[in-house]
């Protein structure tokens, strides 16, 4: 296997996503699986690929992803952060394009935590009168 062009890192919630880009074809692997495999979910797989589609670099590199925690949804939104990034650190003219379009900013929203008294952050037990 090539030495990577690159290596970058994008988080979403409690999901972190490793990725190193070398050229190549298009292909897509996460944790040793395809990205079919890995994401079922075709919405998704178009939330991963939108950085790529939108500076037409589609089949100009293949990508080695390797995710952890939080679950499918914040693990596909730190997989476009990092590929973002990436492609950032490949070629800076492409960062006004990413940035229009929102994909270098790190969502900050995190789950609120549990209040003592409650059931969960917010919701509480059923007020009873009498």
């Amino acid at each position: 296997m090539s030495k990577p062009l690159n290596q970058s890192t994008g988080r979403r919630k409690r999901a972190v996503a490793r990725v190193r880009f070398r050229p190549g074809t298009g292909q897509i692997t996460v944790n040793g699986r395809t990205i079919e495999a890995y994401f079922p979910s075709d919405t998704q797989r178009m939330v991963i690929t939108d950085p790529l589609r939108v500076t037409s670099t589609v089949e100009a590199y293949d990508i080695d992803a390797t995710i952890d925690g939080g679950g499918f949804t914040g693990q596909a939104g730190a997989l476009r952060h990092a590929i973002a990034r990436g492609l950032v650190a490949l070629d800076p003219e492409m960062r006004p394009e990413l940035k229009r379009n929102g994909f270098l900013t790190r969502d900050a929203r995190e789950k609120e935590s549990k209040k003592y008294g409650l059931k969960k952050a917010r919701k509480a037990p059923q007020y009873s009168k009498r």
